[in-house]
């Protein structure tokens, strides 16, 4: 899977209205292409609200945005698996550099449980983050102003420079 984050050249969407980030993304499934807006809280609860609507071409979306101004700021390879069980989405997902995640989604925090329990994964290791904080936490060197949106291209092939230092730093 691939996946495209764009933003405005002074990056607007990523400083967000007070209280919030965001950012667009088109995203090739390999079967269909979904594009997202996505805005978060800058909150400890991370509250995150998405729009995503399915399109025809990952290409053409990304020429699209371009046109109105907005650029490419990071070109991201994911591997991912998904199935759905006691009605909530189960994702093990495939980061360049990471140990692979499992994701865990649902209508209700007692569905998602039992999924959980059904996996069984022990809901009190759970970490509650997304793809930014997993690195956090296994590239100590990352500070607060560290994102993988400031790594160009983040695919499986070479390990840039800019993450090997903050490995280093462990």
């Amino acid at each position: 899977m691939k996946r495209v984050i764009m933003d405005y050249p002074d990056q607007r969407l990523q400083s967000g209205p007070e209280g919030h980030w965001g950012f667009v993304r088109v995203r090739d499934e390999g079967g269909q292409v979904r594009l997202t807006y996505k805005q978060i809280a800058k909150s400890e609860s991370r509250d995150t609200h998405e729009i995503e609507v399915l399109v025809s071409s990952y290409e053409d979306t990304i020429a699209l945005f371009e046109a109105i101004g907005l650029k490419a700021i990071s070109e991201q390879h994911t591997r991912r698996e998904v199935w759905h069980l006691h009605g909530c989405e189960v994702s093990l997902d495939d980061w360049p550099w990471l140990s692979p995640m499992v994701e865990v989604e649902g209508p209700s925090e007692k569905q998602v449980k039992e999924a959980v329990k059904c996996l069984g994964l022990p809901w009190d290791e759970r970490i509650i983050g997304n793809a930014v904080d997993a690195y956090r936490l296994v590239y100590s060197g990352m500070t607060e102003d560290d994102s993988i949106r400031d790594i160009p291209k983040l695919t499986f092939e070479e390990m840039p420079t800019w993450l090997i230092e903050r490995q280093k730093r462990r």
